[in-house]
């Protein structure tokens, strides 16, 4: 599945992890299933810090979730995170071990602060150059935030869903099972999609702020 420079690197990436993983498998015996094995058998061969196991308990299959060990799993790709998406998976593996994901810490908080739950699912496909960045945002949202979850969903492996949702360009995202949005979006539009309080909250801040005297020049 991996060759054999991609599995060095892969493993140079893998002594950055902050704490054990899982890898966590729904697998039939489907040839789609059989190549996820293969790639998740070389994934968790990269590190001793990474651990692999099967639980059939998933309707989506082939897919695999990635957790923190002891801890629920936030992050799942259903079908393989190849292509424009294995670095997707190298940055979920990283960032579900606790490693730092190089956002604004500003922005961080504001994920940490959502209220609410948040499902979300983004159907892509694998030559697509947009749905890494949609894909390796909601991943750094639902790493930081344990009310966040997100599936990757490969559009070819799961025709079924993308024919009852009408899916009809990639990447696709819906929220809690209701669509909300096509195309490129950064975290900063997600959050503002989100987060319809932050606005309020800032003029809040700011009304309690001491008032100060402008220094006229001239």
């Amino acid at each position: 599945m991996l060759d054999t420079n991609i599995q060095a690197q892969l493993k140079t990436y893998m002594e950055r992890l902050a704490a054990p993983i899982e890898l966590v498998a729904a697998l039939d015996a489907g040839a789609k299933s059989a190549e996820m094995r293969s790639l998740l058998e070389q994934v968790a061969a990269s590190s001793d810090r990474i651990a692999l196991r099967e639980d059939g308990d998933e309707p989506r299959t082939p897919s695999f979730a990635i957790r923190r060990a002891g801890d629920a799993a936030r992050i799942r790709f259903a079908g393989l995170p190849m292509g424009h998406e294995f670095t997707s998976l190298v940055l979920a593996l990283l960032q579900a071990s606790g490693y730092p994901p190089k956002i604004d810490p500003a922005l961080i908080e504001q994920i940490r602060a959502l209220p609410g739950e948040y499902r979300f699912e983004t159907y892509v496909s694998l030559s697509c150059q947009n749905c890494p960045d949609v894909v390796q945002a909601l991943n750094a949202m639902a790493a930081i935030n344990p009310n966040v979850s997100h599936v990757m969903i490969d559009g070819a492996v799961f025709r079924d869903e993308v024919e009852q949702r009408q899916v009809m360009a990639v990447p696709s995202v819906y929220l809690n099972g209701e669509p909300f949005s096509q195309g490129r979006i950064g975290i900063e539009e997600i959050l503002a999609k989100l987060d319809t309080g932050a606005a309020a909250r800032a003029t809040d801040e700011l009304a309690r702020k001491e008032p100060f005297d402008l220094l006229v020049v001239g």
